[in-house]
């Protein structure tokens, strides 16, 4: 009866509809949700700082070779890199916990869809860690001969740091389209899916203009050592190099902030975004034109203006990670309400079974007269799509080879064989019992035949 009733509620829908998990969460809803967004801005300041600064030390080590004084910078900014990766790592438990809570069948569906990708984020990130280690503690002993495969070192290191977020991304992404999942096939194919590059240099730009302006704070405090620590540059120097580099990479964040949001699937579009968005680029502007201001001071003014900028700052991650959510929630919204739909479904169907055996009846009427073939194909739909090849014949060729012959595709599905090297082995579905093997055969044969007339037709 069970397996019966399953088969029926797997009928075919527009979009992949999988049950939900009736669990209680340990706070509300909206709680977890402000925690989502909070822990999430808290872990993505870090990675930023750490991604960022992988970058720039890689770029102050190369310029080093020329001119020396900048490597000495460069190892300055190398020792940041591992403080903020174990911060940005412990930081990221709680935006992990709160997106498992509230987003779980998105969330874990992607995780499976992306597969391998994802399973290597564990060994990049520790080979990311421990290249960061072996590059920040060989600055002094490999010099000479050795340099180059330091700067190799670092630039492994900031590959791997580049790599890790750009998976998550795609992950991330392919989460809020579920009508899409069907047709993907691993990392490389979610890649075709919403707009996964230009999240990716928005991020990456945003990793650089933020490390630029924490950099101007850190080496140019009046605190910092200074003249012990990098004595050929001064206080005012290292503020205006890192203003200037956090104001072009601001300055490009108006060139991917609209890209990104040109590219996002219409899904997710509201006008409450739209509004946030421009908000954010009103907050850019005071930010470059503040930034300006700073570099063009003259070395005792500049950085007057930064607690100003910071609180700026501060604001413009806080809307750009709103503006996050409200996408996020109206892309995945009419998709949950169809889980909360069949969920419903479920329950309503096995309550009226429950309550017809109880009375010593049948299930069948409860379950809508029995599974069809088209409602049993579900188990076949991830490998054979009707007129292309997924990972297994198209219906268009099980019919040209079965025609007026459904026995034979009753029998290999009973008892599969291995013919075809470029497609992988079919699973036995014996399981599902020849009545309903005969059912989905002849709905293949009938799909095929119709798929078949149309290509003809249009031919």
């Amino acid at each position: 009866m069970y397996n019966n009733l399953m088969t029926y509620l797997l009928v075919s829908q527009p979009v992949p509809i999988p049950r939900d998990i009736s669990l209680g969460l340990p706070l509300d809803e909206w709680d977890l949700k402000f925690l989502l967004v909070i822990l999430f801005i808290a872990h993505i300041f870090f990675v930023n700082l750490m991604v960022g600064g992988s970058v720039f030390s890689l770029i102050f080590e190369l310029l080093g070779r020329k001119f020396p004084r900048y490597d000495n910078l460069a190892k300055k900014i190398a020792e940041t890199i591992t403080v903020n990766k174990s911060v940005a790592v412990v930081l990221g438990v709680g935006p992990l916990l709160c997106i498992n809570l509230v987003y779980t069948v998105h969330f874990y569906s992607a995780n499976a869809i992306t597969g391998y990708a994802w399973i290597m984020i564990i060994p990049l990130v520790i080979a990311a860690f421990l290249l960061a280690y072996l590059h920040k503690y060989t600055w002094n002993s490999w010099t000479g001969g050795k340099k180059t495969l330091h700067m190799f070192i670092g630039g492994l290191a900031s590959f791997f740091f580049l790599s890790i977020p750009f998976i998550f991304l795609s992950n991330v992404n392919l989460m809020l389209f579920p009508e899409y999942w069907p047709n993907v096939n691993g990392f490389f194919s979610s890649l075709q899916i919403g707009n996964v590059f230009p999240r990716y240099f928005h991020f990456l730009t945003a990793s650089l203009a933020l490390t630029g302006f924490f950099l101007a704070w850190w080496f140019g405090r009046r605190k910092y050592p200074v003249e012990k620590n990098l004595p050929d540059f001064t206080h005012a120097e290292l503020r205006r190099l890192f203003y200037r580099v956090a104001f072009y990479l601001t300055g490009a964040q108006l060139i991917f902030g609209p890209l990104l949001l040109f590219t996002l699937p219409t899904t997710g579009l509201s006008m409450l975004l739209i509004m946030i968005v421009l908000g954010a680029i009103v907050l850019a502007l005071i930010i470059l034109y503040i930034l300006y201001k700073e570099i063009t001071s003259d070395d005792a003014r500049v950085g007057r203006y930064f607690a100003w900028l910071a609180i700026i700052f501060t604001v413009l991650v806080l809307v750009m990670g709103t503006a996050r959510h409200v996408y996020r929630e109206t892309a995945v919204n009419d998709h949950k309400q169809l889980i909360a739909d069949h969920d419903a479904r479920f329950r309503s169907i096995m309550l009226a079974t429950r309550m017809r055996l109880d009375a010593g009846l049948g299930a069948g009427d409860a379950l809508g007269g029995g599974p069809t073939g088209e409602q049993v194909f579900v188990n076949c739909a991830a490998c054979h799509a009707v007129n292309k090849v997924l990972a297994a014949p198209s219906l268009v060729e099980v019919y040209s080879i079965y025609k007026e012959n459904p026995d034979g595709i009753v029998n290999w599905a009973e008892n599969p064989g291995y013919k075809r090297p470029e497609f992988p082995p079919m699973p036995s579905f014996a399981h599902l019992g020849e009545e309903k093997l005969e059912l989905v055969a002849q709905y293949m044969l009938d799909r095929g035949a119709e798929a078949a007339g149309e290509a003809e037709t249009a031919d």
